[in-house]
């Protein structure tokens, strides 16, 4: 082989490389061009080599009996010679390298595997194993004999590199191979060698590092993968992660169509990890036909595509790397976040990275992975009927849940997404052996605290084979967890809705069969989820949900409903030590309350159920439940009772609840608070304030004589409550119960009783020693007990006249308790008043002993007291009348009285100074509010109005007393009482004393005087001035600083400092604050508002030039003086435009010349000497220059009418002025619309600016000056162009973007074709849009210079077709290439016509006439056009407009109206009536589903919908007619199950009783048969136009007949599909005529049953497979009736 195989490489040399002759090869040149695009190709591409060896490997064949291996072997050994650093060995024990291998590899594009892609090649046509030129400049092939390599630089021998073979006789030899490989095994077919280029070791030894684990999953030849390093040094450490990668697959597979399913194991073992890595995948293979619409060239010879889906079993073999997602029978790198993984076909970019995304190719493929994903995941989830329902939820974990970041394979997600929701797959909860699948929409979740209800409930012996009885299919509850909430939410399984739980705990029995245990769950689950599901759910709130105890021990249940209308309220004790007491005790009070405690079990469950708080929130707040314990019971009972007998019960049953110890002592008091109690009168009183012992042998009744308190409802006790008496088998003796009532009730007698806020009658008169003395002890028992007494009770007590005293008896409030020291001095000293003595001698000396009490009840004891009611006594007097002058001077005495005996005459003197009864000059006044009048008070009284005491009434002898006056508080001296002249200030004189000035000063500068009074004493004119009395606030107090400003202003009001003299100067500060000017900035204020007054009428010209001569003297303080701001501010200069403020004039000069002609400006008067003062008025805001005054140009601008008279100076002066006003401001509003006239000269004439260009040449190419109305820069010279920025801001255009606009105004001026596109160009390059579409702006030309200007809306760019020649104005006709999408952009001209002229062309076509008819390629276009085109907002205005359809004519398209035309929908019915009836459809139209879409939205009808059907009506009076014999023949039992199989799907929720009712007609028909057919007639919208068709069976329910034709076997299968199809329909109809949407369905069921006979094994496999079962009571519907 080895000589043959040299020969052969020697002939290639010679023959086609014309190695060794002397001619030239012919084809040379062409070989050439062919290894020059290898070389682009190469290096080019991001080829990745490592995948383009695994490739051809994978395609290679292998021996029988042979594991196909490849394994890949890195050595530093230079065994080639070349010097490499590093060389690649790849091993394969394929067949060998044939000679057409070895022809082909040494060609270009000549591939062996060209065309045999359907074979299982997966390598593509191009680059190869030439991918190993990216590393190696000479590879070596050593095969079958051959031993060749090949050099990436041309031979010397033919100049052509890549692809001429060379032979290789040493460096390598095979025994080099074989010393690498290992000695001990056989060395492979095939050995490639690689010296490794030196910049691509690295990266060829991380190529090899990083081959992933997954890399043989969808090879189909190769098991065995292996990377290893060999090292001239044994112990040099490897530079390449070694590893074995192995595959081995199950082929016990299961076929299917076209699919089958196997599972693939692979095992990876790195050298540096002890164990093997290994991973089973379920694999998934399907066949699709290749679409039409998605063949490409590179796979024209593939008729199928073969999809596999691997899903992996646990974790992924990766090692550590990024799992690929997407196989091209090799790894791409993609990523799509999808749990299981696509290998396919797919067409990829040159680095094999990834799938092409817009190649049709892969896209169909895409299209095709949803169908093969559904078939492969429902293998995986039916498997079989006997898989355990918990190995299920796991494969869902498969569906791709996560979105993909890549569009395209996002959308495969979506629709697998979509395609699951149609299919029965989820797993539903069955406590039986029958397993359930429904669809993802039809299952609910349940709440996972409800699942532990139910496992435990089951544990329990409650039987729950009917939890999906009620109307919903539930969700496994191996599926139904946290661990799935992704994937259900992906699928869009949802929770049951809140009313079946309700259904299901009453039709469980969950409430009376479940453990106390269970039951709280249950319980708990309500409370945790009453919120959110619950609440409003009223269904809950029927069940029978609350277990009771009721008053005789027996066990009850109630609705949550029915305890809400407060049928019942539940209880519960609070302690285990109560429960027996409060049970036997709520018995003997069942008449008085509705509370029933829980059961006793459920009451001990719940104290360790764990649990327990949020149970008892829930009972508390929605159930209303009553925890209590004796003392809440106690609580609850009392508000119930209403009899006597009740309240007296009640007493016995706190009594010995007390004794019993089940209610606290302190808790006993509480209830005794609101405890009913039966009076003495029999009566059940429930509102009582204090209980009154018995009246028999009471201190009450002796004081009082009867109750005068009841109506404050001081109640007095029944006698019953002395007597003994049983309750609840306890007894009470005698007293026992009132001796309670009396400890804890209060009841009491006096003086124990706490008196209410009221009076009683026996305190109005004297009483008996005894009694008075009683009072004061119940007073004193009171205040001992820390009783505050009643007002009212107090009141009567303190104002009865009940006290013996020295004049008679008296309340105690107006009776003295004396010590003998001072009473009879009072007596003696006060000869006014009569002071009442308790009379010692009647009470036995027993007052002193209550002194306390009787200070309580008002009685007096000091001395002060009774000085104090002598006082009292005087001032009542004075109320009634005026006090006499000997009273007011006794009164004196009586004070220098105390004062010699020393006794305090404070309390004396504190009871009358007070009020107002001293006589003064201002009326009767309280002593501190009077003064005693003496010299010092002289000049107060000038400016004061003060209350001097009327001497004239008293007398001079009054004055005598000034000692006992002060101690009533009267004002003796003046003692600097400023504060006294200001509280009572008033001018008294018309001329105010220089003296009376001071001490106003004084007043103002040491008593803090009110705001008020300042203002009166500004505005009062009192002030000598300069020019006369003024009031303050008018006045100043001069100062040299400021005097040069009276030069200028005069009639200024000083102070006369004559008058006053200069300590006036001394109260600068007191005077400021009344209002007179005394500080420099306020008196440059006041003059400033003196210079608005004057100006400007007033101001002489004499008068200005002092104020500008004051100016420049107070220059260092200008900037402070308010007058110079009134100066900047006020129009007070002189102008030709009147009267201006500084900053609103302009001191002239001959600059301003040239703008006099377009502006009114502001100059001051010049006959003035005030140009002496340029300075000051600059500085106070005068313009004096053109910077400065450039504001009044553009505030005054007046452009003349004849723009003419501007000369290009005046012209270029007005924008300098704009350009010193832009520095400082933005132009104002209304200046633009001044401006806007026509005066700035053009080319094209005088022109407004907004409608003028400056032009400038780089801009405007290709315009010309002459096409616009360009500025005329002869006019104006150069310098025009200096003030672009000006010219811009006043609305000239500058550039492009603005100009481009006015240019188009002005196109529709020119006429010139020429021109106008030279414009177009303009216009495009500098990007303009037309505004208004409805311009006709675009120029379609007819000749030299002629044409019309059209709307946009009447063109389109390019019409495709050819349809719209005389419809559009077509431009591609008019303009090139470089315009027209110019149109487009700038016109919004369509490229081509829109579905609204498209219905135009429709509309003219059905306008010209049922003769004319439309070509087949014309109207194919049209629908071609309006199926690419269909969308819901195009809909409307097809519809619309089209009112005729097309239908097929021999020699081309009719148009008929829509009604008239159907969508042959019905095929059968299509082969019964005539073809013009049926809508035309265009040949090869690719979607011919989407345009029967469209038809139908117009108005075609389907054919099916439009017909009616006609029962032939003789078949009763037939002769051919017989009984068809054994009913069971045709009406079978398996017919029968089918039927209520169906009915009975959970899903369809009928009840047993509904699904026995509907089958029943089944079992009471009369059957017919014949062998003449059973047809139906059908018409045509009840028009004469109809049709026969074979029936072969009809039903006549209420004649309970069922006719059918019968069947000859012997015509095959024909005939029986055809009779099952109509028996099934016929079937369906009769059974589910009321629920239409069903029939489909059972049709479906009942022809597959019939095609098989109805064989019973086969229909229970059949329904299996349909998720549909027989209950038992369908079982034994049909043992009864059969």
């Amino acid at each position: 082989m080895s000589k043959s195989a040299r020969e052969h490489v020697e002939r290639i040399r010679r023959d086609r490389y014309f190695i060794g002759r002397e001619e030239k090869n012919p084809l040379a040149e062409d070989m050439h061009h062919a290894v020059n695009y290898l070389s682009d190709e190469l290096y080019s591409k991001d080829v990745h080599f490592l995948m383009e060896l695994i490739q051809n490997a994978e395609d290679n064949e292998y021996p029988s009996g042979v594991a196909p291996s490849l394994e890949f072997v890195i050595t530093s050994k230079d065994i080639t010679g070349t010097g490499a650093a590093s060389t690649l060995l790849v091993f394969n024990n394929e067949k060998g390298f044939s000679e057409s291998n070895i022809e082909s590899i040494c060609r270009v594009g000549k591939s062996t595997k060209k065309g045999q892609r359907h074979r299982g090649y997966i390598g593509e046509k191009g680059i190869g194993f030439k991918s190993v030129f990216l590393i190696s400049n000479q590879p070596h092939i050593f095969s079958n004999g051959y031993q060749i390599k090949f050099n990436e630089e041309p031979s010397p021998d033919c100049g052509l590199g890549y692809i001429v073979p060379e032979w290789v006789d040493q460096n390598p030899t095979p025994t080099d191979l074989i010393d690498i490989y290992g000695a001990s095994k056989t060395l492979p077919t095939t050995t490639i060698i690689l010296p490794l280029k030196p910049d691509k070791v690295d990266p060829v030894k991380r190529q090899l590092s990083s081959i992933h684990p997954e890399i043989l999953l969808f090879l189909s030849k190769i098991r065995n993968l292996s990377v290893r390093e060999v090292n001239t040094n044994n112990r040099a450490e490897s530079t390449v992660t070694q590893i074995s990668i192995s595959s081995e697959k199950d082929y016990q597979a299961r076929k299917i169509v076209d699919a089958e399913s196997f599972s693939l194991h692979l095992a990876a073992q790195e050298t540096s990890q002890r164990g093997e890595d290994q991973c089973a995948y379920y694999m998934w293979k399907q066949k699709f036909p290749v679409k039409r619409e998605c063949r490409v060239k590179k796979r024209e010879e593939v008729d199928e595509w073969v999809i596999t889906l691997a899903f992996p079993h646990g974790e992924r073999l990766s090692r550590g790397l990024t799992s690929s997602s997407v196989y091209a029978f090799l790894p791409t790198e993609m990523v799509t976040n999808f749990p299981f993984i696509i290998q396919a076909d797919f067409l990829l970019s040159s680095s094999r990275e990834t799938i092409l995304l817009d190649s049709p190719w892969n896209k169909g493929i895409l299209d095709c992975v949803p169908s093969a994903f559904m078939n492969a995941f429902v293998s995986l989830v039916k498997p079989t009927s006997d898989a355990p329902a918990f190995s299920l939820p796991p494969k869902f974990r498969f569906l791709p849940v996560k979105e993909c970041s890549i569009p395209l394979l996002d959308s495969v997600r979506l629709s697998i997404k979509n395609k699951l929701g149609g299919e029965a797959i989820i797993p539903c909860e069955s406590y039986t052996p029958q397993k359930i699948f429904c669809k993802p929409g039809e299952a609910r979740r349940l709440i996972p605290a409800f699942w532990d209800l139910l496992i435990n409930a089951q544990k329990c012996g409650v039987d729950l084979q009917s939890i999906s009885s009620h109307g919903t299919c539930i969700l496994s509850s191996y599926f139904d967890t946290g661990d799935y909430n992704d994937v259900l939410e992906f699928l869009g399984v949802g929770y049951v809705d809140s009313s079946w739980y309700p259904k299901c705990i009453e039709g469980s029995n969950l409430v009376k069969e479940a453990s106390e245990e269970v039951y709280l769950q249950l319980l708990c689950f309500i409370s945790d989820n009453w919120q959110n599901h619950f609440s409003n759910n009223g269904k809950i709130k029927h069940v029978p949900l609350l277990k009771y105890e009721n008053s005789n021990g027996a066990l009850s249940f109630s609705s949550i409903d029915s305890v809400a209308r407060g049928m019942i309220i539940l209880c519960i004790a609070s302690e285990k030590c109560h429960m027996s007491w409060l049970i036997s005790s709520n018995r003997e009070f069942a008449s008085t309350s509705s509370r029933c405690f829980l059961p006793s079990g459920t009451q001990e469950e719940l104290k360790g159920f764990s649990k327990k708080s949020i149970v008892m929130d829930w009972f508390q707040s929605k159930v209303k439940l009553e925890v209590l314990d004796t003392y809440r019971y106690a609580g609850v009972v009392s508000k119930g009772i209403s009899g006597r007998q009740q309240a007296i019960s009640f007493a016995h049953f706190l009594y010995h609840s007390l004794v019993k110890g089940h209610i606290e002592e302190r808790r006993i008091m509480d209830l005794c608070n609101d405890m009913p109690v039966v009076d003495n009168y029999g009566v059940v009183v429930t509102q009582r304030s204090q209980l009154l012992v018995p009246a028999k042998g009471s201190k009450w009744v002796e004081l009082m004589g009867s109750n005068p308190w009841r109506g404050e409802k001081y109640i007095e006790l029944s006698a019953e409550y002395e007597n003994s008496g049983f309750f609840a088998g306890n007894y009470a003796a005698q007293n026992e119960l009132l001796d309670f009532m009396k400890t804890y009730l209060g009841a009491s007698d006096v003086p124990y009783i706490n008196p209410p806020n009221a009076s009683f009658p026996t305190v109005s008169s004297g009483l008996t020693k005894k009694n008075a003395l009683l009072i004061l002890q119940w007073i004193r028992n009171l205040s001992y007990k820390g009783v505050r007494l009643p007002e009212r009770f107090l009141g009567c007590v303190k104002n009865g006249s009940w006290i013996k005293t020295s004049i008679g008896n008296k309340p105690p409030n107006e009776c003295f308790l004396s010590s003998a020291e001072w009473g009879s001095l009072l007596q003696i000293g006060s000869d006014m008043v009569d002071i009442p003595m308790i009379d010692h001698e009647f009470y036995g000396g027993k007052m002193s002993d209550f002194k306390e009490e009787l200070k309580k009840i008002g009685v007096k004891f000091e001395f002060g007291e009774a000085s104090e009611f002598i006082g009292h006594h005087l001032m009542s007097i004075a109320a009634e009348r005026s006090l006499t002058r000997s009273n007011v001077l006794s009164l004196l005495k009586l004070i220098r009285f105390l004062r010699e005996k020393h006794l305090s005459p404070s309390h004396l003197v504190g009871s009358i100074n007070k009020d107002q009864w001293l006589k003064t000059c201002k009326g009767y006044k309280t002593p501190s509010d009077t003064i005693l009048f003496d010299s010092e008070w002289e000049s107060a009284s000038m400016i004061s109005s003060l209350p001097f005491i009327d001497t004239n009434f008293y007398g001079q002898c009054i004055c005598d007393y000034k000692t006992e006056l002060e101690l009533l508080g009267v004002v003796v001296g003046f003692k600097n009482n400023h504060k006294l002249v200001v509280d009572n200030f008033e001018f008294r004189a018309s001329v105010v004393t220089a003296e009376a000035v001071m001490l106003l000063l004084e007043c103002v500068r040491y008593v803090n005087i009110s705001e008020n009074l300042i203002h009166r004493i500004k505005q009062a004119k009192w002030v000598n001035t300069s020019i006369g009395i003024k009031a303050p606030s008018e006045t100043f107090l001069p100062d040299p600083e400021w005097s040069c400003l009276l030069n200028a202003i005069e009639g200024v009001p000083f102070i006369d400092l004559g008058y006053y003299g200069n300590k006036m100067l001394s109260w600068k500060e007191e005077l400021g604050r009344i209002g007179v000017v005394v500080r420099f900035d306020d008196a440059s204020k006041a003059i400033a508002e003196k210079f608005k007054q004057i100006i400007p009428y007033s101001l002489c010209e004499k008068n200005v030039l002092l104020l500008l001569d004051s100016y420049r003297q107070l220059k260092s303080k200008a900037d402070f003086l308010p007058i110079v701001t009134c100066m900047r501010e006020e129009n007070w200069l002189r102008t030709d435009m009147g009267f201006k403020a500084p900053k609103n004039s302009i001191l002239f000069d001959l600059v301003w010349e040239p703008l006099c002609s377009v502006a009114s400006l502001p100059f001051i008067d010049r006959a003035s000497k005030i140009s002496e003062y340029k300075d000051e008025l600059k500085d106070l805001g005068v313009a004096v220059g053109i910077e400065q005054g450039a504001k009044f140009v553009i505030s005054g601008l007046n452009i003349p009418s004849d723009a003419k008279v501007l000369t290009a100076s005046t012209v270029l002066s007005l924008l300098e002025c704009i350009k010193c006003f832009k520095k400082k401001s933005t132009l104002p509003e209304g200046f633009i619309s001044n401006i806007r006239k026509k005066w700035l000269k053009t080319v094209m004439g005088y022109r407004y600016p907004d409608e003028s260009i400056l032009f400038d040449l780089k801009q405007f190419s290709p315009v010309l000056r002459t096409d616009g109305p360009f500025i005329d820069e002869e006019f104006y010279g150069p310098k025009i162009v200096e003030y672009n920025q000006e010219l811009a801001e006043i609305g000239v255009k500058v550039d492009t973007s603005s100009a481009r606009s006015l240019i188009a105004e002005k196109l529709k001026l020119h006429f010139d074709t020429s021109t106008i596109s030279r414009i177009y160009a303009f216009l495009k390059e500098s990007e303009w849009k037309l505004e208004n579409q409805d311009s006709d702006f675009i120029w379609i030309p007819s000749g030299d210079n002629n044409g019309q200007w059209v709307n946009p809306g009447s063109c389109v760019v390019h019409d495709k077709d050819g349809l719209f020649g005389s419809q559009l104005h077509v431009l591609e006709k008019y303009y090139g290439p470089s315009l027209r999408s110019f149109f487009s952009s700038a016109f919004n001209v369509k490229y081509g016509p829109c579905v609204e002229d498209y219905c135009k062309l429709w509309k003219h076509w059905e306008g010209q006439g049922s003769d004319c008819l439309v070509s087949f390629s014309d109207c194919t276009a049209f629908w071609e056009f309006i199926r690419t085109h269909w969308s819901t907002k195009s809909q409307k205005l097809i519809s619309e407009s089209v009112t005729k359809l097309p239908i097929s004519m021999k020699t081309g398209i009719s148009l008929s109206s829509k009604g008239d035309v159907f969508i042959p929908d019905d095929l059968v019915l299509k082969d019964l009536f005539e073809e013009s009836l049926f809508v035309w459809y265009p040949p090869k139209t690719p979607s011919r589903a989407n345009l029967t879409n469209i038809y139908m939205q117009i108005g075609a009808r389907k054919i099916s919908e439009s017909v009616e059907k006609h029962e032939t009506s003789d078949l009763e009076t037939r002769a051919s007619f017989t009984t068809a014999g054994e009913k069971s023949a045709i009406i079978q039992l398996g017919l029968l199950k089918i039927s209520l199989a169906f009915l009975a799907d959970p899903c369809l929720d009928i009840c047993v009783k509904e699904r026995h009712e509907t089958v029943t007609p089944l079992l009471n028909l009369t059957i017919f048969g014949t062998n003449e057919p059973i047809t139906l007639n059908y018409i045509l919208d009840q028009s004469s136009v109809n049709a026969t068709q074979m029936a072969m069976a009809r039903w006549e329910r209420e004649k309970k007949i069922l006719y059918i034709q019968r069947v000859d076997g012997s015509k095959g299968m024909e005939c029986k599909i055809k009779f099952a199809t109509y028996f099934a329909s016929e079937m369906a109809q009769g059974l589910l005529y009321e629920r239409p949407d069903l029939i489909g369905s059972l049709v479906e069921i009942i022809k597959l049953a019939c095609l098989l006979e109805f064989e019973e094994g086969a229909i229970g496999f059949l329904l299996k497979t349909r998720n549909l079962q027989l209950f038992v009571e369908d079982e034994e519907f049909l043992s009864s009736h059969l």
